[in-house]
């Protein structure tokens, strides 16, 4: 590797799939206040994520839906009185 290409705080992260419960283990400089104990006994940064490849359709072929925070109940419940819903 070439010198003083990457941050400082380069280091081995968590990044976890909340919507799938998988995780793996890489690489990455990206700021996190949680920590999590991983396979080998030893702690390290996490980041949690919404979608990634063990959920993203794409990568898995099944139409999901993510929704964390009511959107579509809430998008429903909004125009379900206007002309255009049927």
């Amino acid at each position: 590797m070439k010198k003083d290409i990457h941050p400082k705080n380069y280091r081995l992260v968590v990044f976890k799939d909340i919507s799938t419960e998988q995780a793996f283990l890489t690489r990455s400089c990206v700021n996190t206040k949680e920590t999590i104990v991983w396979e080998d006994g030893k702690e390290y940064p996490l980041v949690k994520m919404e979608i990634s490849a063990y959920s993203h359709p794409f990568f898995t072929g099944k139409m999901k839906f993510v929704d964390t925070a009511g959107r579509i109940d809430k998008f429903n419940k909004k125009f379900a009185n206007t002309k255009f819903a049927k």
